[in-house]
């Protein structure tokens, strides 16, 4: 049992992991949020961290699911978890983009490629396990919410 579950506490764990350095790091940026003018639609601060906990959850069960079913295609699960490494390092540095130096034009930028990774992800992932592949959808919806929310803050301020 330990053994088919391990995988899954494992990536979920990473994913928790990277989200939590990230807001850390960040911490002491976050009042940005209420010091700035936020567009229409803008959901309050404290949905983001319930949001992002729940997107990583999904993320670690995906990559876990991809890894436990590498031996269907062990080259394109290699690619598919080289490009989930990569959206989670991209996924982290936003959040520094965004908070930590203020750069919100980059940041929208950084979002748009982050969104393109993604997109790849779900497509690599949808070879080796649709289910892996369909449980990062709220993921790729919430990145093209928070890119309206980014490129409408950096418009109003």
């Amino acid at each position: 049992m330990w053994k088919k579950v391990r995988p899954y506490i494992v990536s979920v764990a990473i994913a928790l992991g990277v989200g939590a350095l990230a807001a850390f790091l960040t911490r002491n940026s976050m009042d940005i949020y209420s010091e700035i003018v936020n567009p229409p639609l803008a959901p309050p601060g404290i949905l983001f961290p319930i949001v992002w906990s729940v997107l990583y959850v999904l993320m670690g069960v995906s990559s876990a699911n991809v890894y436990v079913n590498r031996n269907k295609d062990f080259r394109t699960a290699g690619s598919a978890l080289t490009v989930y490494a990569v959206n989670l390092i991209m996924n982290f540095t936003w959040s520094i983009i965004f908070f930590g130096l203020r750069a919100f034009l980059g940041a929208f930028i950084w979002l748009v490629i982050l969104l393109a990774v993604i997109i790849t992800m779900i497509v690599f992932f949808r070879k080796i396990s649709p289910l892996a592949a369909y449980l990062q959808v709220p993921y790729a919806l919430w990145v093209t919410f928070a890119g309206y929310l980014n490129l409408a803050i950096w418009i109003l301020n």
